[in-house]
């Protein structure tokens, strides 16, 4: 009888290298990913509020070709709204309405015909930290919070479908890794990434200059993209690491995915625990004999309608102008994008406990905003401490199967 060989065959094709695999598995992961409808909506609805946001840079491109700035300055120290131009308004008020050369975090009122006051609006400077806060904003309440969503729906199934159906056998009985593996997977999630929060902020910096007067415009505020990638790097790392560890740790994707959902419920409830405490507690020093030193107060501390972001130790500050810098209006419609574009003086202590906090005070370093390092360091510890840990559950628990 004749013999056959039954043995393997050799390749005869191109090799590539155990790297390869890493594409293979974030282009698979991405496929089956977009398959869901809820994701494609998501991200598309992601790119909706880029729209809103440029029509703010529209306005404030308008005011800069007319010649208003000059006028909304003085507006803005004499403590009076800017009405009419909308969420702008809460950014233009705190930008113009700080003295010249004055420290960033603080706030004085500088009347209009006061000596020593700039006639002229520096509108290099002003449109960088404009366009610095509105993109810091973007990023930090839209694009964050959907970004949130996006990975909680996405990443609980990515490690833990794999565990439960023993694809392990299939992944490492082949040339690949788990730092491939693991290399892999995270490309998935940094894709959702990008498309939630990196090109979208690209595109609303392209809009606004593509709405500027001049070319110039783009040569004024070049870094800015390059802040929003590194920013999008910062909320990425920690994100992902840590929905891929909660994956890796258990076999059913709805454990995972309620780990994700409460980590961010809990951590905010805690840090606004802490906070509201904080206000309470000095509230009660302001009324146990330091009133006088600070002087009237209209509203209590905690009062979050009278002035959200003002510091007791500041109450000797005008009481109009720092409410208009604050961005609290008549009805105080865009508090939350004064406290997302990083206009509150103080220093939020708690931060380092809560995962959104704690990566919106770093962005806000990485755009200049935050520039105290008493107030970005501990946050940023806090996430590469979270890093760190989620890389060693990672490491440790993707292969634990094929482990004796």
């Amino acid at each position: 009888m004749p013999l056959h060989d039954v043995g393997y065959r050799g390749w005869r094709g191109e090799r590539r290298g155990a790297w390869s695999a890493i594409g293979v598995i974030a282009l698979t992961g991405i496929r089956l990913a977009w398959t869901s409808r809820w994701l494609r909506r998501m991200v598309f609805f992601a790119w909706s509020p880029a729209l809103v946001f440029a029509t703010s840079f529209f306005a404030f491109e308008q005011a800069i070709d007319e010649g208003r700035l000059v006028a909304m300055r003085d507006a803005a120290r004499a403590g009076r709204n800017l009405d009419g131009v909308g969420m702008l308004g809460t950014v233009l008020a705190d930008t113009l309405g700080r003295s010249q050369g004055h420290a960033a975090g603080t706030r004085a009122v500088v009347p209009s015909g006061a000596a020593g006051a700039d006639p002229q609006v520096d509108v290099a400077n002003t449109r960088r930290v404009v366009w610095s806060r509105l993109l810091l904003a973007f990023m930090r309440v839209p694009q964050a919070v959907l970004l949130a969503v996006v990975i909680g729906l996405v990443a609980p199934t990515l490690v833990s479908r794999d565990l439960r159906a023993k694809a392990w056998l299939v992944y490492f009985t082949r040339p690949v890794g788990r730092l491939e593996y693991l290399l892999g997977k995270a490309a998935i999630l940094g894709a959702l990434v990008a498309a939630i929060t990196v090109l979208p902020a690209v595109c609303l910096w392209l809009m606004g200059v593509a709405v500027s007067p001049s070319v110039w415009v783009a040569f004024d505020t070049w870094d800015l993209p390059l802040k929003a990638v590194a920013a999008s790097l910062v909320l990425a790392v920690p994100t992902v690491l840590l929905a891929l560890a909660y994956s890796s740790a258990t076999a059913e994707s709805r454990i995972a995915s309620f780990a994700w959902f409460a980590t961010w419920a809990a951590c905010w409830i805690a840090h606004s625990t802490l906070t509201t405490a904080d206000m309470v507690a000095a509230a009660r020093a302001v009324d146990a004999g330091q009133a006088a030193a600070v002087g009237p107060r209209e509203g209590r501390a905690g009062s979050w309608g009278e002035d959200p972001f003002g510091d007791l130790d500041e109450a000797r500050v005008e009481r109009p102008a720092a409410r208009n810098a604050g961005g609290v209006g008549v009805s105080g419609r865009f508090r939350w994008l004064a406290k997302a574009a990083g206009m509150d003086p103080l220093i939020d202590r708690w931060a380092w406990l809560s995962p959104y906090h704690a990566l919106g005070v770093v962005q806000a370093g990485i755009f200049g905003i935050e520039t105290r390092p008493q107030a970005v360091i501990p946050p940023l510890v806090s996430l590469a401490v979270v890093s760190i840990v989620a890389v060693i559950v990672l490491l440790n628990r993707i292969d634990a199967p094929t482990r004796v």
